[in-house]
C-alpha cells in the first residue's frame, strides 16, 4: 500500500519528518518483536503495555513509519493521532481495501452461547448452498469441514481481522459468520467493519475486571447494534432482562426478530421436554408450528437453536428445511460434550455464574434418579473476582457434589481464587477441594458410580492451562479420557 494512500485517507492529527523516506507499506503490526521490513507499526497503549516504549525495537526489526500518540525520537516518519486503539481499525481496513464491504458479515454477541449460535448459522448457510467462513472463540475456519485456524482472541485484533476478511473475499465466500466480544467492541477492534446482521444472545456477568459495570459491559455490546442501518437485522433473545435496552439502540429501519421462551417472540419455543437423547420443542413462528427434535440438550441449546432459526427467517431461508438442518446437528467442542459413559463426564466451557447454572441444570435433567451429579470447577485467575463465590454458590445449589480446583489462575494464587470461590458455600461438607485440576479429575474418577453425571467446568475447549507466567499443555477431554478410560 502506497504511504500517501494511507495518509490522504486517515484521520490524523498531524505528520512527521516524511520527506524522503519509504513510499510503500508491506505489513502492519503492533508487535515489535514480529515486526518485518517495511511495516508499519502501531504504537498501541493498552491496559498493561505502552507500545511506544517498544518503537525503537520495531524500527529496528524493519518498521518504516510509526503510528504514535506523541511524537518520538526516531529517524523514520510518524503519523501522530489522538489514540492509536483507535485508528488501527482504519489503518487496517485501508491496508487490506476494505474487504467487509464486499461481504455478508453476521455478528454474534452475548456472554454465553456465541460459538454455538455461530457455528449453526454457519451450516445453515451451507445447507443453502451458500459458503459461509466463521471467526472466533476456537480459530477460524472457512467451511465447516475446514480445520480451524489458530486464533489468540475470541474476535482477533484489527489488523488479523482485516486480513481474515480479505482472505475469506480472496476464497470466493460471500458470507461470514464471527463472535464478537465486548472486549473487541469496547477496543475498536471491529470499527470499519461492516456489519449486515447482528444477534445477541444473552448478557449476564462476566469480564467485569474489564467493564466494571454491567452497564458498561451493555454499552459496548449495544454498539454493534447501533451500527446497523437501513437493509441490516437484528436478532434479539426476548427473555433476556437487556432485551429491551437493546431493541431500543435499534434503528426503525433496521428488520428487527426476537426468540424467546416466556416472552411474546417471533420465533417461540413452548412444549420444551429433555431427554437423554436431546431436547425437543414446538416451535412457533408466525402463527405456524414446527416440531423440533435436537440431539443437542439444555435449555441453553434450545435457545441457541431459536437464535439460528430466527437468524434464519432474517435471511429468508426456508425454515423447515433449516429446522432440519439443525436437529442433525451435535453441539460444539467443549461445549456440553460428553466425553465418557458409566459414568456419563461432560466437559462445558462455561466460566460464568449464568453458564454455570445452565449447564449444571442441563446436566441435572439427563442425571438419574440413581445417580448423583457432581460438579469440578473453578475460576480464572486476573478476572473478575466478584464472580468467584457466586459460581460457588451456584454449584452448591445444584450439584450432590462439589469439586473446588483451579482454571487458569495465571499470575494469581489458585489457593486464594479456591478461597474466593468457597466463600459463597454454606457448607464444605460435600466439596472436595484440589488445586491441582488432573488430581481433582483423578478424584471424580474415586468417588463416581456409573449411573452418575460428572460435569468437568471452565476449559471447555482448551487444550492449555496458564500457570503464573508458564503455560503448559492440559485439555480436559484428554485427562478425562485417560483417567476414566473412555
Amino acid at each position: 500500500m502506497r504511504l500517501r494512500t494511507l495518509i490522504d485517507n486517515l484521520n490524523y492529527i498531524s505528520l512527521v519528518n516524511i520527506d524522503g523516506f519509504v513510499t510503500e507499506i508491506e505489513g502492519i503490526s503492533y508487535n515489535s518483536k514480529k515486526t518485518q521490513q517495511n511495516d508499519l507499526f502501531i504504537c498501541l497503549t493498552g491496559e498493561h503495555v505502552d507500545g511506544h516504549e517498544y518503537a525503537e525495537e520495531a524500527v529496528a526489526n524493519g518498521a518504516c513509519i510509526c503510528v504514535v500518540e506523541r511524537q518520538l525520537n526516531l529517524d523514520i516518519p510518524q503519523i501522530v493521532v489522538s489514540d492509536t486503539s483507535e485508528v488501527i481499525a482504519q489503518i487496517a481496513d485501508l491496508f487490506y481495501s476494505s474487504p467487509s464491504q464486499k461481504l455478508n458479515v453476521i455478528g454474534v454477541t452475548g456472554t454465553n452461547g456465541k460459538t454455538t449460535v455461530t457455528h449453526l448459522i454457519q451450516k445453515l448457510f451451507e445447507e443453502n448452498n451458500q459458503k459461509c467462513a466463521l471467526i472466533g472463540t476456537l480459530g477460524h475456519k472457512f467451511f465447516s469441514s475446514d480445520s480451524y485456524h489458530d486464533a489468540k482472541h475470541t474476535t482477533p485484533q484489527a489488523p488479523e481481522l482485516q486480513s481474515i476478511l480479505y482472505d475469506i473475499n480472496e476464497k470466493c465466500i460471500d458470507n461470514v459468520v464471527m463472535e464478537v466480544s465486548s472486549h473487541a467492541l469496547a477496543q475498536h477492534r471491529v470499527d470499519y467493519c461492516d456489519f449486515n446482521g447482528a444477534v445477541f444472545t444473552n448478557l449476564t456477568q462476566d469480564h467485569l475486571d474489564f467493564h466494571i459495570t454491567m452497564d458498561n459491559y451493555f454499552k459496548a455490546k449495544a454498539i454493534l447494534f447501533e451500527r446497523l442501518v437501513t437493509g441490516d437485522f437484528a436478532v434479539i433473545n426476548a427473555d433476556d432482562s437487556y432485551a429491551t435496552r437493546f431493541m431500543e439502540v435499534v434503528s426503525p429501519t433496521v428488520k428487527l426478530i426476537t426468540y424467546g421462551i416466556n416472552m411474546t417472540a417471533d420465533v417461540r419455543a413452548k412444549n420444551v421436554i429433555f431427554s437423554n437423547s436431546g431436547a425437543s420443542f414446538i416451535c412457533e413462528i408466525k402463527g405456524k408450528e414446527y416440531s423440533v427434535s435436537l440431539k443437542m440438550n439444555g435449555m441453553f441449546s434450545v435457545y441457541n437453536v431459536l437464535a439460528a432459526i430466527a437468524t434464519a427467517l432474517a435471511l429468508n431461508f426456508d425454515i423447515e428445511k433449516s429446522i432440519k438442518v439443525l436437529e442433525n446437528l451435535g453441539g460444539v467442542a467443549g461445549r456440553f460434550e460428553i466425553v465418557v459413559h458409566k459414568p456419563t463426564v461432560i466437559v462445558d466451557y462455561a466460566h460464568t455464574p449464568d453458564g454455570l447454572e445452565n449447564v449444571l441444570k442441563a446436566a441435572r435433567d439427563i442425571t438419574p434418579s440413581d445417580g448423583k451429579l457432581v460438579c469440578l470447577f473453578g475460576c480464572g485467575g486476573d478476572r473478575d473476582a466478584t464472580k468467584r463465590p457466586k459460581m460457588g454458590r451456584i454449584a452448591e445449589e445444584y450439584a450432590d457434589k462439589v469439586i473446588v480446583t483451579s482454571d487458569n489462575p495465571r499470575s494469581e494464587d489458585p489457593q486464594q481464587i479456591i478461597t474466593d470461590i468457597l466463600a459463597g458455600f454454606k457448607s464444605v461438607n460435600n466439596v472436595i477441594v484440589e488445586p491441582d485440576r488432573e488430581l481433582a479429575i483423578k478424584e471424580a474418577a474415586k468417588i463416581a458410580n456409573p449411573n452418575d453425571v460428572i460435569l468437568v467446568a471452565g476449559k471447555g475447549h482448551e487444550d492449555y492451562q496458564i500457570l503464573a507466567n508458564e503455560t503448559i499443555h492440559f485439555d480436559d477431554r484428554e485427562k478425562v479420557r485417560d483417567i476414566f478410560g473412555g
